[in-house]
């Protein structure tokens, strides 16, 4: 822990830099990510809550949940056939 207060500034720059550095890093993938929404979008193969759903039924994925699982709420959900892949 920072003992003086020129310390905690000094921290302070540190982490702003490193979070700048990130944030640099992952622009790119962000805006992978809008364009990706917008094609999907603008092809009407899906529309935004479509999208949402999916996201989070790939996020639950990534937290260790059971895909039967998640593909089943999201069938519920999107009001589908859970016979339809």
């Amino acid at each position: 822990m920072a003992t003086t207060n020129e310390e905690k500034k000094q921290y302070v720059k540190e982490y702003i830099r490193s979070l700048a550095t990130i944030e640099e890093c992952i622009e790119p993938y962000q805006e992978q990510k809008r364009e990706l929404r917008t094609e999907f979008r603008e092809n009407g193969w899906l529309n935004t809550d479509e999208i949402r759903a999916a996201v989070k039924a790939y996020r639950l994925y990534k937290q260790k949940y059971n895909i039967d699982e998640v593909v089943e709420n999201f069938t519920i959900i999107t009001g589908g056939n859970s016979n339809d892949s």
